[in-house]
């Protein structure tokens, strides 16, 4: 988000709190609002302009509801079950856990994006389907009740689109196989520790594509560090102990002004923005609302 917000300097950014989402699975308000309010710092700690960025709690936002609700009645069953976490969940036997958030998640995405008339919306690979799902909703309602919707686009980094740990699963707080951006530094030296490597010894040569180290490391670095650690895989003397130690230094110097911002950073400032940010994304999100409203017959005149 930060470095399409320096790609396009006039674009408008609107950078959302995903707390609805958060419900399919955290139900407890305590930990709710806690998390909340630190993804939101985290946000703002990873570098978010707060004066340019449109930071929001969709629940501010009746919008949100009212548009998914419209966009909920125009979707079909047999559309819905394409979803691949869905058929995931069915292979598993695990249907009858899902809640109907969750099955809907789609839909509620679906709306946060077309709500804003969004051209772009940043997404990793995971989260793919659900912006064509966007799209493919967006274009029913527009085929139905006139145009009304602007298509959007995913954009996908694929330096990043897809980190994979040492499990071979994605990093997922769901697996538990991540690195917290506030975790401290005994704690990641003990995730780095975990990373598997192979047998070689320090006199052989290495292939850098490979090495589950390498492919962390390499999100850290400049092309021309990127360069340097090549090289060095490719010629003796290179011992995966310095390969780890090398990443846990670079995850380090990547992390502590983040964690050195946040820790300045107040839980009242955050919830004193969201409140003067929702005025104006409310504005926002009432006008679509009301077209909305006007072509599927909500509003009775």
């Amino acid at each position: 988000m930060i470095d399409l917000a320096d790609r396009f300097p006039d674009a408008e950014i609107f950078l959302f709190l995903a707390i609805m989402h958060s419900f399919n699975s955290v139900q407890d308000p305590t930990t709710l609002r806690k998390n909340a309010i630190n993804i939101l710092k985290l946000y703002a700690a990873c570098g978010a302009d707060l004066k340019r960025f449109m930071i929001f709690n969709p629940a501010d936002v009746p919008g949100h509801a009212q548009l998914n609700r419209v966009l909920t009645c125009i979707t079909h069953m047999w559309f819905m079950e394409r979803m691949h976490s869905y058929k995931e969940a069915l292979d598993k036997w695990k249907a009858k856990e899902i809640n109907v958030g969750v099955f809907c998640y789609p839909i509620l995405m679906a709306a946060d994006i077309l709500l804003y008339d969004t051209d772009l919306v940043p997404v990793g690979k995971d989260q793919k389907q659900h912006v064509e799902y966007a799209r493919d909703i967006a274009m029913k309602f527009n085929n139905t009740f006139g145009e009304t919707f602007k298509i959007p686009e995913p954009y996908i980094e694929p330096d990043v689109w897809l980190i994979i740990w040492i499990d071979n699963r994605k990093m997922s707080k769901s697996y538990n196989n991540y690195i917290w951006l506030l975790d401290d530094e005994k704690t990641i030296l003990k995730r780095v520790k975990q990373i598997s490597t192979n047998t070689q010894t320090v006199e052989e040569p290495k292939d850098p594509d490979t090495c589950n180290v390498y492919k962390l490391c390499k999100l850290f670095l400049t092309p021309e560090e990127d360069g340097k650690l090549r090289k060095r895989y490719e010629v003796w003397g290179l011992s995966y102990k310095d390969t780890k130690e090398y990443l846990y230094e670079k995850i380090i110097s990547f992390l502590k002004p983040i964690q050195e911002k946040y820790a300045k950073i107040s839980d009242q400032e955050i919830i004193d923005l969201l409140a003067k940010n929702a005025k104006i994304v409310n504005e926002i999100a009432q006008k679509k609302v009301q077209e909305v409203y006007q072509k599927i017959g909500f509003t009775l005149k």
